[in-house]
């Protein structure tokens, strides 16, 4: 018996093998539950590549978080596939190379705006799209870096996810009453297609390893996934508004 039999997940942000995404909804379907994934424009044909690797190939429906039109479509898309859904993953996140990498006093608004709405916004719009199919003892789960610190390059995508971690305490709060939990892995750093994008990414890893009581593996998403997997199951029934920390340690360690 898996630890997700039944369960219905969709999980966004599968781009390539290594994303975290892909291991959620590899060990997912693993784990007994049916998957459907979501992309959008080019990388639409990549996701639905990648999907056939997995154990299960899975579809996968259009959504552009920052669409108006596809979110309120993406009910109606996912209903396609499944009749409900018992939880959702949130692994969606950009910035503008523009705002990081050394450019916090140089970002300029428009940029900053585009982190904060698909980094941080968008949690409460793909939750709110995906209301109506979710139920009492649903789950959303939501990826971020701990936002509590100032991370050399990361910026205003920093500041994105400081965002993204005080929205999902507010949909906690709001969606409640409604039996459904929101949660969010903090994870450590993980050489993942979006990581590679952030300028100077090797300047956050570097050390962690070393750093981390358990050790680390910035090459391994199985640690993260599994996590994620564990909050989508019924086993964490009264816990939400919460961070987990999949980062071997880091967190609560001193300099």
């Amino acid at each position: 018996m898996g630890l997700l039999d039944g369960k219905k997940i969709l999980v966004t942000g599968v781009l390539m093998e290594s994303s975290i995404a892909f291991t959620v909804a590899r060990l997912a379907q693993e784990q007994g539950a049916q998957v459907v994934l979501s992309s959008f424009g080019r990388q639409l044909r990549l996701t639905q590549a990648i999907a056939r690797r997995l154990p299960e190939p899975a579809p996968v429906v259009q959504l552009d978080v920052t669409d108006a039109g596809d979110l309120e479509a993406l009910a109606d898309r996912v209903g396609e596939h499944v009749d409900h859904l018992d939880g959702v993953v949130h692994s969606i996140g950009f910035a503008p190379q523009t705002v990081m990498g050394g450019n916090f006093l140089a970002g300029q608004w428009p940029d900053v705006a585009t982190a904060l709405e698909v980094s941080a916004y968008s949690l409460k719009s793909l939750a709110v799209a995906t209301r109506p199919l979710m139920g009492r003892g649903s789950s959303v789960v939501g990826l971020t870096f701990d936002a509590q610190y100032a991370w050399p390059v990361y910026d205003w995508m920093g500041v994105a996810k400081a965002a993204f971690e005080s929205t999902a305490r507010y949909l906690a709060r709001d969606l409640g009453p409604d039996g459904i939990r929101v949660n969010l892995v903090s994870a450590g750093p993980l050489r993942t297609t979006a990581a590679k994008s952030i300028p100077g990414f090797e300047e956050m890893e570097g050390g962690w390893p070393a750093r981390a009581p358990l050790g680390w593996d910035v090459s391994d998403t199985g640690p993260t996934a599994r996590t994620i997997v564990a909050l989508l199951s019924d086993w964490l029934p009264a816990t939400t508004a919460e961070i987990v920390h999949v980062d071997g340690g880091v967190h609560a360690m001193g300099l």
